[in-house]
C-alpha cells in the first residue's frame, strides 16, 4: 500500500472573505475515504504520534509520501507553505483540493484544483459521494502516470529532485497515526491532536440523554491548546468548554472564557464564531451582574457575527438582546429608544428567516446538530415574530431529532425569555410617559432583570 499525506487545517476553520465556516474535518473524511479506496495509507498531521515538535514528521512525510493531497480551503497559510514545500521536494503526485468557495490568486491560477462543496458547515452526503469518487479516479490516475505535476520541475526542467534516504522512506511508508482506545492511552506524547480534540467534543456533546462533561472537554482542550496555541478553532472550543462548566463559580468561568478570548482580538476580528462567544459571555456576565456594559457589549458582537456571517446562531441573539435592551429603555423612560430597539429585533429576525430558509431544503444532508439549531433557530424567531403556527411545525421538527438535553433546554429557556420580555415590553410602552426621562439614557442595573440566553 502506498502512502498519503494530507496537509490541511483541522477542526471548523473561518474563510475571512466570506465569514462562512468550514468543518475541515468533514473535509478530510471524505478524503480519507477516497484514498483508502484507491488502495493508500491516509494521515494528517494531528493524527501522527509525536513527542516534541511536529514539524521534523510533516517534512519527512512532504518529502517520502507516495502523495500529498493538500487542501487550500479558508486559504490556510500553513497549507499553502506545505504545497510549496512538496513541490520543491517531489515533481509528481500532489494534488490540490479546495472548498469550491476559494478564490484562484495568480500564483495558482495555472493549477489543478480540484472543488468540493460545504453547506454551511458540513458537506452533504451526495457531494461527499460525488467528491470521493472524483478523487479516487483522480489518485489512481495520477499515481500511474507518475506526470510531473509540481511547478517547480515544470519550469525547470533540468533539477533533479533529492535521493530519499532509506529512513525517511521506512518512516512515510509505515507513519504512526492515532489508533486511541475509548479511554486515555498512555502516556501524553501518545495523545494526539486528533483524539484530544474528538474526545472533548464528545464529552461536550454526548448522546441523546447523556449529560455533557464540559469540565473534561476543559482538561483535554487545555492540554490541546498548550499544543497548538495559535489554532482559533481550539481556543474557541476551550473558551466555550470553559464557561459552560461553570467552575469554580460560573462568575469565574467566565473571566476566564473572557481572558482566552482576548487571544483572538474580539473587538476588532472579523471572523463570526469569535464574535458568537464573544457576544455569549458579556451576554451571561450581563444576567449575573446586570452592568449596562455587558449588555452594549454582546449586543456589538452578536451584530457584527450576524451581518457578517448571515447565520441563525448570532441573529436570534442578537434580536433578543435588542428586546431586553428596549425594555430596560422603556423603564427609564427612553421610549423613542425603546421603539427603534423593538423595531430592529422585528427586522433581525425576519432576515434570518431570509438568510436561513433556503437552507432548509439542504438540511437532511447535516449533521444533527447543525440540522437541531437550524430548526430550533427557525422556532425561535417565528415564536418572536409572532408567526405560531409556523413555530409550532419547527418546534416538532426540532424535537424529532431528540438532540442533547443542554441544546433542547437551552432553546426553552431563550423562549421563555423571549416572550416574557415581549409581554412586558408591550405594557411598558402602552403606558405614557410620566417623565420622558434622557433619550440616550443606559438601561439602569437597578431596574428588575430579564435574562437571556
Amino acid at each position: 500500500m502506498g502512502t498519503c499525506f494530507v496537509a490541511q487545517g483541522f477542526g471548523k476553520k473561518t474563510d475571512y472573505t466570506d465569514g462562512r465556516v468550514l468543518d475541515l474535518d468533514a473535509s478530510y473524511a471524505v478524503i480519507r475515504d477516497a484514498v483508502k479506496a484507491a488502495g493508500h495509507v491516509c494521515l494528517r498531521a494531528d493524527e501522527i504520534v509525536h513527542s516534541g515538535t511536529i514539524d521534523v514528521p510533516m517534512y519527512e512525510q512532504l518529502l517520502g509520501a507516495d502523495l500529498v493531497i493538500v487542501d487550500l480551503s479558508t486559504y490556510n497559510v500553513n497549507a499553502a507553505f506545505e504545497l510549496g514545500i512538496r513541490y520543491g521536494l517531489r515533481p509528481h503526485a500532489t494534488i490540490v483540493v479546495a472548498e469550491e468557495g476559494f478564490k484562484h490568486t495568480f500564483d495558482v491560477d495555472h493549477i489543478v484544483i480540484r472543488r468540493y462543496k460545504h453547506l454551511g458547515e458540513d458537506i452533504g452526503r451526495r457531494e461527499a459521494e460525488r467528491f470521493q469518487q472524483e478523487l479516487k479516479t483522480a489518485i489512481a490516475e495520477i499515481i500511474e502516470a507518475q506526470k510531473t505535476d509540481s511547478p517547480v520541475y515544470t519550469f525547470l526542467p533540468h533539477l533533479q529532485p533529492p535521493q530519499l534516504a532509506a529512513k525517511v522512506l521506512a518512516r512515510a511508508a509505515v507513519p504512526s497515526p492515532a489508533a486511541a482506545p475509548a479511554d486515555a492511552p498512555d502516556g501524553e506524547e501518545a495523545r494526539t491532536s486528533k483524539w484530544l480534540l474528538e474526545t472533548a467534543l464528545a464529552k461536550m456533546n454526548p448522546p441523546y440523554g447523556q449529560t455533557s462533561d464540559f469540565a473534561g472537554a476543559t482538561t483535554l482542550l487545555t492540554l490541546l491548546h498548550a499544543q497548538r496555541p495559535h489554532d482559533p478553532y481550539i481556543t474557541q472550543q476551550l473558551a466555550l468548554a470553559t464557561y459552560k462548566a461553570q467552575h469554580p463559580t460560573p462568575l469565574e468561568a467566565l473571566r476566564a472564557a473572557q481572558q482566552l478570548l482576548q487571544e483572538l482580538n474580539p473587538v476588532t476580528t472579523n471572523d463570526p464564531e469569535t464574535l458568537g462567544l464573544w457576544g455569549a459571555v458579556h451576554k451571561r456576565l450581563w444576567e449575573l451582574q446586570a452592568e449596562p456594559a455587558d449588555l452594549s457589549e454582546s449586543i456589538k458582537a452578536y451584530l457584527r457575527g450576524f451581518y457578517l456571517k448571515q447565520d441563525h446562531y448570532n441573529g436570534v441573539n442578537y434580536a433578543a438582546l435588542l428586546e431586553t435592551r428596549a425594555l430596560h429603555f422603556a423603564r427609564s423612560g427612553a421610549r423613542d429608544d425603546a421603539v427603534a430597539d423593538r423595531v430592529l429585533a422585528r427586522r433581525a429576525r425576519e432576515d434570518v428567516l431570509r438568510y436561513v430558509t433556503p437552507q432548509i431544503d439542504e438540511q437532511a444532508d447535516l449533521a444533527l446538530e447543525k440540522r437541531y439549531w437550524l430548526l430550533a433557530s427557525l422556532w425561535e424567531v417565528c415564536v418572536g415574530l409572532g408567526r405560531f403556527d409556523e413555530a409550532a411545525r419547527r418546534e416538532a421538527q426540532a424535537r424529532a431529532l431528540q438532540p442533547p438535553a443542554w441544546m433542547l433546554q437551552s432553546t426553552e429557556e431563550q423562549l421563555a425569555r423571549t416572550r416574557r420580555a415581549q409581554a412586558e415590553l408591550a405594557v411598558a410602552l402602552a403606558v405614557p410617559d410620566a417623565t420622558p426621562g434622557d433619550r440616550h439614557a443606559q438601561p439602569s442595573p437597578a431596574q428588575p432583570q430579564v435574562q437571556v440566553q
